[in-house]
This record gives structure tokens, C-alpha cells and sequence, in this order.
């Protein structure tokens, strides 16, 4: 398998092309650019761009579609249909369990609501797992700007679903770095704390303007926070660590700046996995 990767400067979001040998057919997953680099790399190795594929419908996934499809008239634009009304130039949709088989490849959508209802894993020839806004190296996509289904769904589709691949899964987050299986389970934060590994914080703050509890302050994908709170009434959520004010201070570096919060900036890259 080869797998290049496009990362965005100012919202640090992937956009991947996923090939099955050198001159044969690719997919490329989410489109929120830069692709010229991508479809530079699919011209080169001679490649037949047989799918576009989106996690979710989220602007910094899917604002380069159109550029896509400039190059490559016709390709096939799937979604969950959930979401495929929120961008216009979706084609079809993906359901889960329905899988997706072009020349060697054989995807698997897998429904992981959580940061959006329709967000949807991307399971490729059963080895690496393309997991869009739902887990991230070291953290887990928020679960409080509109569109979103909460804490439950996200922690439901992470422990039941993504960290029950195999120990050696590839993650492909749709933000920075990769990671796998086995490293989320032993190190993620958020994962240590629903293993039973290590304890829940409680430590009052005030999240969003409102009072609430602080179970963890963790680090997110910019090189900032994410903030697990739970609220009076016992619900949970998580959110900006920018919008968390601990002992008369706001969090520091906030993330989720493709929600409309600050946060940090990091230069955007083009890396090449290579073969595998």
C-alpha cells in the first residue's frame, strides 16, 4: 500500500491518497488541501484516482473538492448520508458494513459519531485506519460545536470500535501525526482515564462561562489542550482547553481552531509513507 499525506497550514488537517502498488488505482481521503501536491504525486506515478472519499462535512476536510474534481471530472464523491446534503459535491454515500473494493484496495466504512452524527472511520485492507475527527495522536475530537452527538458517541466509537482493531492498526487521524492502536491504549490520555488506568480529575473550573468539574486537561493535536468536564447535572463533554479557566486562569493554547477557536499554528507538510 502507499500512502501520501497533505497537511494544511492553517487548520493542520489531512488530506490523503491512499494507492494500491506504483501505477495502479487510488482513493484520496478528505480534501481539505493542500491537494495540488497530491494530485502532482497521483500525474507522476501514473495513477487512476478512482474515489474521493470524506470522513465528514466539515469545511477543513472537504474545501478542496472542487479542485479535485477539476483534474479528475466524474470521480465519485462519497459520504455518510447523513451529511451529504452539506456538501454540494457529494455524489453518493457510504454506508457502514458496505465495503468499497478498486483494484487492490478494500475499504470498510465505520460509523463514528461523536464530532459529527455521520463521521465515518475509514478501515483500508484491514492494517491502517483513516479515523477523520473522532481520535487523534495522544487526544479525541470535541464533542461541543454544533453538529456534534456527544461525549458518549465519541467515547463509544473510539473504545468500541477504533481501539478494537488489531494492536498494530495504523492511525491516520485527520489532524498531524500518525500513531497506531496499541500506542492510543497505553498513552492517550483520554483512553488511560475510560481503561481504568488512571484516575478522573476533580478539580473545579469554569468551561465555557459555566461552573463545571475538570476530569482532564490533556493535550490536543495543535499543541494545545483539550478539556474533559462534566457539568452539575453529571453530563460530560469535551472542550477547548481555551475556554477552560482553571484557578483564575484560562487555559493556555487553546485548540480546535477549525471550530472558530484560537489556537496554536504549525507549518503545513506533504509527507510519503512509501510502500507497505
Amino acid at each position: 500500500m502507499i500512502i501520501e499525506r497533505s497537511m494544511n497550514d492553517d487548520f493542520l488537517s489531512n488530506t490523503y491518497v491512499v494507492a494500491d502498488e506504483p501505477g495502479g488505482h487510488a482513493v484520496m481521503i478528505d480534501a481539505g488541501g493542500p491537494v495540488e501536491p497530491l494530485l502532482d504525486f497521483l500525474r507522476r506515478g501514473q495513477f487512476a484516482l478512482t474515489h474521493v472519499l470524506l470522513t465528514h462535512r466539515h469545511h477543513d476536510h472537504v474545501s478542496q473538492v472542487d479542485q479535485v474534481l477539476d483534474r479528475y471530472p466524474g470521480t465519485p464523491v462519497l459520504i455518510h448520508e447523513l451529511e451529504r446534503s452539506s456538501v454540494p459535491a457529494a455524489t453518493g454515500s457510504m454506508s457502514p458494513g458496505e465495503r468499497i473494493v478498486t483494484g487492490a484496495l478494500e475499504i470498510e466504512p465505520i460509523h463514528t459519531p461523536g464530532h459529527t452524527a455521520g463521521m465515518l472511520s475509514l478501515l483500508v485492507n484491514g492494517t491502517d485506519v483513516f479515523t477523520g475527527d473522532t481520535l487523534f495522536k495522544g487526544s479525541v475530537g470535541g464533542v461541543h460545536a454544533p453538529g456534534s452527538t456527544g461525549f458518549e458517541d465519541i467515547k463509544s466509537s473510539i473504545m468500541d470500535k477504533l481501539l478494537k482493531l488489531p494492536p498494530g492498526t495504523h492511525i491516520h487521524p485527520g489532524h498531524t501525526d500518525p500513531t497506531t492502536v496499541a500506542a492510543e491504549l497505553e498513552h492517550n490520555r483520554f483512553v488511560r482515564i475510560w481503561r481504568g488506568l488512571d484516575p478522573e480529575g476533580n478539580e473545579p473550573c469554569t468551561a465555557l462561562g459555566e461552573p463545571a468539574t475538570l476530569v482532564l486537561f490533556g493535550e490536543d493535536y495543535d499543541g494545545g489542550h483539550k478539556a474533559w468536564v462534566r457539568w452539575p447535572d453529571g453530563s460530560d463533554d469535551i472542550v477547548p482547553g481555551s475556554r477552560v479557566q482553571r484557578g483564575g486562569l484560562l487555559g493556555r493554547r487553546g485548540s480546535s481552531r477549525h471550530r472558530g477557536f484560537p489556537g496554536d499554528r504549525r507549518r503545513g507538510r506533504t509527507r510519503v509513507r512509501g510502500l507497505r
